[in-house]
């Protein structure tokens, strides 16, 4: 296959001869929105993120194989992948554990008051705090019951939590206690001490958190959105930690970077994080294997 891979794949420069050892004839770009290194029409595969935000799809006319390095769908023209039958593959999976583990950092962080201890900390202050809340009990709403998911479904039944998955499919899932479909989702909210988004950013799922669907959640409840900012509805959701709810871990916005003048950045009973929940120590071999994998499989991809 003629193969342009990105700088998106981190280990691309060590792995190109591997590639080629593989039968395939690769080019590589280091930098997404620059010029291409060959003819638009030259590339039978691409292995990119989001190459085709600079450069429309259409113009790949030979291309048939598409692997992402994200686990989103959200920067591909999906509609013209799909008429012209383009496999096309994300990074699922690859991304699932940090992920999952920063969504529980943040509410145990919440949880027990771990700004309080950290500032008490810099200032050598011994200071008790008896307002500490236990996980152990409470009742997690995870929407997309997908591999972030299920990931943090597994991680919070480990803390003894009962889960909620909603989804739009309901396939079963032994990683939650019980999934619901897309219809019962207010019902899950009013009964979740926790809510989680996984989802990923459609025009379904674009302001999914709006005012109404916030005020449905439980007073004191926390919300953790790992997924895309464009879920929620940023203003009713400032207005709603001013009021009700007891906190928010936040790791995607609607606007990125997070403005300076925003209210999440000053919230107390928020923590922020810029776009960095994914990270973790064993994606790079995680993401080798699965592109090095579904490149030997080649046998057509996955589709949001």
């Amino acid at each position: 296959m003629k193969l342009l891979v990105t700088g998106t794949w981190p280990d691309a420069r060590s792995q190109l001869e591997r590639l080629r050892a593989l039968g395939h004839e690769v080019l590589f770009l280091q930098q997404e929105k620059d010029a291409l290194p060959c003819d638009a029409a030259w590339p039978e595969g691409i292995i990119c993120n989001g190459l085709f935000l600079h450069h429309p799809l259409e113009t790949f006319t030979s291309l048939r194989y598409i692997q992402l390095t994200s686990a989103g769908f959200d920067r591909v023209p999906m509609d013209e992948v799909r008429s012209r039958g383009i496999a096309i593959h994300n990074a699922r999976g690859v991304y699932s554990i940090p992920m999952a583990e920063h969504a529980l950092w943040g509410v145990l962080s919440l949880y027990h008051q771990a700004a309080f201890f950290l500032k008490n900390q810099a200032d050598t202050r011994w200071e008790k705090h008896r307002g500490l809340r236990e996980l152990a009990g409470k009742t997690v709403c995870v929407l997309g019951t997908g591999s972030v998911g299920t990931a943090c479904a597994r991680r919070f039944r480990a803390f003894d939590c009962r889960v909620i998955g909603v989804n739009r499919t309901l396939r079963e899932n032994p990683a939650f206690d019980v999934i619901e479909p897309m219809d019962r989702l207010e019902e899950a909210l009013s009964a979740s001490d926790v809510v989680v988004l996984t989802l990923p950013l459609t025009e379904a799922t674009r302001g999914l958190m709006n005012a109404e669907r916030l005020s449905r959640m439980k007073p004191g409840a926390v919300l953790v959105n790992i997924a895309r900012g464009a879920l929620v509805d940023t203003s009713a959701l400032i207005d709603a930690l001013q009021n009700h709810l007891g906190g928010a871990v936040l790791d995607v916005f609607d606007q990125e970077p997070l403005p300076a003048d925003s209210p999440l950045w000053r919230l107390e009973n928020v923590i922020v994080s810029p776009h960095n929940s994914f990270v973790g120590d064993g994606n790079a071999e995680r993401l080798n294997d699965l592109i090095l994998k579904n490149l030997r499989d080649n046998s057509g991809g996955t589709q949001p």
